[in-house]
């Protein structure tokens, strides 16, 4: 049986959290079931054009626009139109703004399976239009799809109240938590690169995007008086302006360190004094679930996306309030920790491959 995966910019390696949720979960599942034949259509610009192996899955780069309206459509019809021409038995959409060609497969007799990975059309960063579009590709997606995975229990609770008649085919799966690789250098040293002391800062790991509140976050921990550098570990996307509005707004007390190999990443989990997400909006969100793992204390906003995780309350705080995080960043963070509780273990990565195989 062969599948294709499309609606993402490739593996592996790739900023992004769909995208690092098809690193993890695919090749799990070939090695599992190697009768399957998997093929991740990647974007060129972000893949290069090599045809290669991924750990027992095929990527098969295809030319991508980079533009932030056209990219994914564009990347997801060439490559449902490669799976038609190559013979695949289905095909696996990512998120909602690609499903609007959830009918597209259907008319060309694939199976299709989608796994919504969020409202995103919550997300400040797009206008009017394309918000319809993607509240249009989500009706899509659900309507024509023969299965549709939900990566948080709210969110399939949530479609399934607005679209009754699909409940049956909405299957919670959620995203798994994964222990990051170790470099081969000491932590001490990773950090010492970064300017960093271990216990002697705070990370967010999350792209330079409105979403991910990492503006009241920076005016928050500039108010806190706490004397711990703001570690802000992701890069921008599609260069529209955002991150220059943080970079200027943020002092000397905030590091933006870009977009991070995943062992430099698993090293700054490991050390923070308090891993924190101040987002507005998330699907489920994979750089806490990785923080989790790494047992990381942590500070969440109060969304249902992050309530999702099952922490206890002390670890939510109030979505977009400065003046709530100051207090919190300026305070004592022992309330913070993870280490040592039951936090992580529904979202464990094997049984989560297994789930989506069946």
């Amino acid at each position: 049986m062969k599948i294709v995966v499309v609606g993402l910019r490739g593996i592996p390696g790739i900023m992004g959290g769909v995208e690092t949720h098809c690193e993890e979960l695919l090749p799990r599942i070939a090695a599992t079931a190697p009768d399957l034949h998997i093929e991740v259509i990647g974007r060129i610009p972000y893949t290069g054009p090599v045809r290669r192996e991924v750990a027992g899955v095929m990527l098969v780069p295809l030319p991508s626009p980079t533009s932030k309206s056209g990219e994914a459509i564009v990347s997801t019809l060439r490559g449902i139109i490669y799976a038609k021409r190559s013979g695949a038995d289905l095909v696996h959409i990512h998120a909602i703004g690609p499903a609007l060609l959830v009918p597209v497969a259907r008319l060309l007799g694939l199976k299709v399976v989608m796994t919504h990975h969020g409202a995103d059309y919550d997300r400040d960063k797009w206008g009017g239009a394309a918000k319809a579009m993607l509240r249009l590709g989500e009706r899509l997606g659900i309507g024509f799809a023969h299965a549709i995975i939900c990566v948080a229990p709210s969110l399939r609770a949530s479609l399934a109240a607005r679209f009754p008649a699909a409940a049956e085919r909405l299957v919670y799966i959620p995203n798994g938590a994964a222990t990051l690789p170790v470099s081969d250098a000491a932590d001490s040293d990773v950090l010492a690169k970064l300017g960093l002391i271990a216990g002697e800062y705070c990370l967010a790991v999350a792209r330079l995007v409105p979403e991910k509140g990492l503006s009241y976050l920076i005016d928050a921990h500039a108010a806190s008086g706490t004397t711990r550098p703001l570690v802000i570990a992701g890069g921008e996307m599609h260069g529209d302006g955002h991150a220059d509005l943080l970079r200027a707004k943020a002092g000397q007390g905030v590091v933006f360190t870009g977009a991070l190999p995943r062992d430099v990443l698993g090293a700054l989990y490991r050390n923070t004094a308090l891993f924190v997400m101040p987002s507005f909006h998330e699907g489920l969100p994979i750089a806490a679930l990785e923080a989790m793992a790494s047992g990381a204390p942590m500070a969440m906003s109060d969304i249902s996306a992050n309530r999702d995780l099952g922490l206890s309350a002390a670890h939510y705080l109030a979505v977009g309030n400065a003046d709530v995080w100051a207090a919190a960043l300026g305070g004592d963070l022992s309330r913070f920790a993870t280490a040592g509780t039951d936090a992580g273990r529904a979202f464990d990565w094997p049984t989560i491959a297994a789930d989506t195989l069946a």
